[in-house]
């Protein structure tokens, strides 16, 4: 396996996450990009490779010599530079959310499709030790048919956010429902295997540029069958980590998931708990297993875990959330979808 890679954005993240595809096995980093002299001179410095200052340059230098590129950028910029990569036959892992705009879900799809290339969003839920087990209890019929699922997300966010481009709506798109509040959707809809239907939200700012509080009642799809959601997240929690849990509600019983372990509860009141292996659950073992996946996904050996269809399923619930907080109105998540699509099919008419 030999894996060309570049990185578009060289922040903190970015830098994060470069280091862990440079210790994998068969990646060669070869070229950066960043808007910032000083990333670019540190990227440089470090790994003796080129650094553009936009996502064009690197793709007009180096485009022949990349197999992939990582994007992990302000959120606004994914789908300019995800198509972009992907239309110049270059694979795409973008960090989450996909794009902010559900209009803009179907170009980098579409390219997915038409040039046969990889589209990985970085969920990392999906490589998450207790929520895999969860979506296990559920496909497995152990709580009975699904028809609730409950969910928080807790952060103190916005107090080390203030200032930054993810406080600034023109770069990310929203507020905390779009940073550490789009892990939980993602969630939500993996675990359950359903799909959005319709949205009822209420924000709240407290006074910032981006929403602080959300809290969304939704209805979601699993094979025909109804299922009711309660989403809560806010901003202003206790702890720099995110604090979450969930429930789903079946039939037959329950599971929930509490942050430290998965339980389950069945129809007779019987009671079975799962705690994860010490360490598997930490954000470095987690971005590894995220990253590799996309790795070995390039070189042929893997399906994408987390591909481009679950960002848009996401983005789509985002989008329909701040919709139905502005006009206090339900919003119909496929009519959305629908509209971006047609938008899209008559813009290259």
């Amino acid at each position: 396996m030999d894996v060309r890679i570049g990185a578009i954005g060289l922040g903190g993240l970015g830098r994060i996450e470069l280091g862990i595809l440079d210790d994998v096995d068969g990646v060669r980093v070869v070229a950066g990009a960043d808007v910032s002299p000083e990333a670019r001179e540190s990227f440089e410095s470090e790994y003796d490779a080129p650094a553009y200052a936009d996502h064009e340059a690197l793709l007009a230098e180096q485009g022949d010599e990349l197999d992939a590129v990582t994007i992990v950028t302000p959120h606004t910029l994914h789908h300019e530079q995800a198509t972009a990569c992907l239309e110049a036959g270059v694979d795409v892992f973008v960090e989450k959310p996909m794009v902010t705009d559900v209009a803009d879900a179907v170009d980098p799809v579409e390219a997915v499709d038409e040039r046969d290339r990889v589209l990985q969003v970085g969920y990392q839920r999906h490589f998450h030790p207790l929520f895999g087990e969860l979506r296990r209890v559920v496909d497995e019929g152990r709580i009975g048919d699904v028809h609730m699922v409950d969910c928080y997300l807790g952060q103190d966010w916005i107090d080390v956010q203030r200032g930054t481009w993810r406080t600034n709506p023109d770069l990310s798109g929203g507020g905390q429902l779009y940073d550490s509040g789009s892990h939980l959707l993602d969630a939500v809809l993996w675990t359950s295997r359903t799909e959005p239907v319709s949205v009822a939200a209420v924000t709240d700012d407290r006074g910032e540029d981006v929403d602080v509080n959300s809290a969304l009642a939704a209805t979601l799809d699993r094979d025909g069958s109804r299922v009711t959601a309660s989403v809560g997240v806010s901003a202003d929690g206790d702890t720099a980590s995110p604090e979450e849990g969930m429930v789903v509600w079946g039939t037959d019983g329950h599971v929930e998931y509490d942050g430290d372990r998965l339980r389950v509860v069945d129809a007779d009141g019987d009671e079975s708990t799962v705690r994860p292996a010490e360490g598997s659950t930490a954000f470095e073992p987690l971005t590894r297993k995220k990253l590799t996946n996309f790795v070995r996904s390039v070189a042929g050996e893997e399906e994408p875990a987390v591909p481009g269809e679950t960002g848009v399923r996401v983005t789509a619930m985002t989008e329909a959330a701040y919709e139905a907080a502005e006009t206090g109105r339900t919003v119909d998540v496929q009519a959305l979808l629908d509209d971006a699509t047609e938008e899209q099919l008559a813009a290259s008419a």
